[in-house]
């Protein structure tokens, strides 16, 4: 009789707690149920590699007004990716009009292709809520473009090179880093933050590098697709040769003529080059001493085609030549000299020893006249 009071006592316990849980669920509770949605999905990174780790986010919004809602489990399954991160089994509230976010860590195993993973998350007062999101998985890295470089190289002179870099995939990439280096050259910067690049965009980058020998230029871009690092790799050849645009100036109409033991030399220099040249300086080198007024002469920038007059001014003993020195600096700010030699007795004027006046050839030939016209006055006078 014992044992039957304590089965029916332990029954009106029971049938008291399931009561009590009934008294929760009501036609309002299962209604609020069904105003909840997911209204947000969020990748990251937007699109994958293969191999890549990740989350994603489901923001749950409740849109009562007036009635909280209350999920006891939440979680996302997929065979593209494997889930790194634990579900939600532990039953929380969402407040009227608020939004609750879900984040899974997740890793994209699968090959290439677009897919659907579903996030699900249970009520406890109505049916689950099923959501399926789209995201792809694409191993599209960045691209590398030459935008500008020399044609050739010319050792220890400076040139600079112009890249882009394109970003084709579906997704943002950031913190992409270009790296310069290469065998014997020097580059300025050798290291290049470009930072964020959207998707379907591209960013431009200029360096210049300094060739010590012929080698090869290596061009790294490093970045990260979420927390994922990735690369890309350019070689660009460096090698030695002439540069058909480059800047020539070029002496020319030279006349040398020498008053009291110092040379006056003047000119034209024209630039034949397809680029302009900067600072084109004009001085004299040795056996000759520059000597005042022009020790030196600043022709000053002179585009393709165009030409500029000199004039430089040096004593020299005992020189039958001397070398005119040309400088100029090319669009990267090297300097480039080259060198014209001027013969000293090619000079169409007499050099004057000092303290022997010069007589004009002019008034010689009229003192002649004079006397020789007076020589033949006397005679015919005499004559008659």
């Amino acid at each position: 009789m014992k044992q039957y009071r304590i089965l029916l006592l332990v029954s009106l316990c029971l049938l008291c707690l399931c009561g009590a849980a009934g008294a929760y669920v009501t036609a309002e509770s299962i209604m609020a149920a069904e105003k909840v949605y997911v209204s947000a999905a969020t990748y990251d990174p937007g699109a994958f590699f293969v191999d890549d780790t990740g989350t994603v986010t489901f923001s749950v919004t409740n849109s009562n007004t007036n009635q909280s809602v209350v999920v006891s489990h939440a979680t996302f399954s997929d065979g593209s990716f494997d889930l790194t991160s634990g579900t939600y089994d532990t039953s929380a509230s969402i407040g009227p009009l608020q939004t609750r976010s879900f984040v899974f860590s997740i890793a994209a195993t699968a090959k290439e292709g677009t897919y659907f993973p579903t996030f699900s998350l249970s009520f406890r007062d109505g049916d689950s809520l099923w959501y399926r999101s789209m995201v792809k998985i694409e191993n599209m890295p960045l691209v590398t473009t030459v935008l500008d470089k020399p044609d050739t190289f010319t050792q220890g002179r400076k040139k600079s090179i112009n890249l882009q870099i394109t970003n084709p995939r579906d997704n943002g990439v950031k913190n992409v880093i270009l790296d310069v280096s290469g065998t014997g050259i020097t580059a300025s910067p050798d290291k290049i933050f470009v930072g964020d690049i959207a998707s379907r965009s591209n960013k431009s980058v200029t360096f210049s590098v300094t060739p010590e020998q012929a080698s090869t230029l290596h061009i790294t871009v490093n970045y990260y697709n979420g927390d994922n690092p990735h690369s890309v790799m350019m070689d660009i050849p460096v090698e030695f040769g002439t540069d058909k645009k480059q800047a020539s100036p070029v002496i020319s109409n030279v006349l040398v003529k020498s008053e009291t033991g110092t040379y006056h030399v003047t000119g034209d220099v024209t630039n034949a080059g397809l680029e302009t040249a900067n600072a084109v300086t004009v001085t004299s080198g040795t056996p000759a001493v520059p000597a005042d007024p022009y020790r030196s002469y600043i022709v000053g920038a002179l585009k393709p085609d165009d030409f500029g007059s000199f004039e430089v001014t040096f004593t020299a003993t005992n020189a039958t030549s001397v070398p005119l020195q040309l400088s100029f600096k090319d669009s990267d700010g090297n300097v480039i000299t080259s060198r014209y030699d001027v013969k000293l007795m090619s000079s169409s004027a007499a050099v004057q020893q000092p303290g022997l006046p010069i007589i004009p050839i002019a008034v010689i030939a009229v003192i002649i006249v004079v006397f020789a016209g007076g020589w033949f006055f006397y005679l015919r006078r005499n004559k008659q």
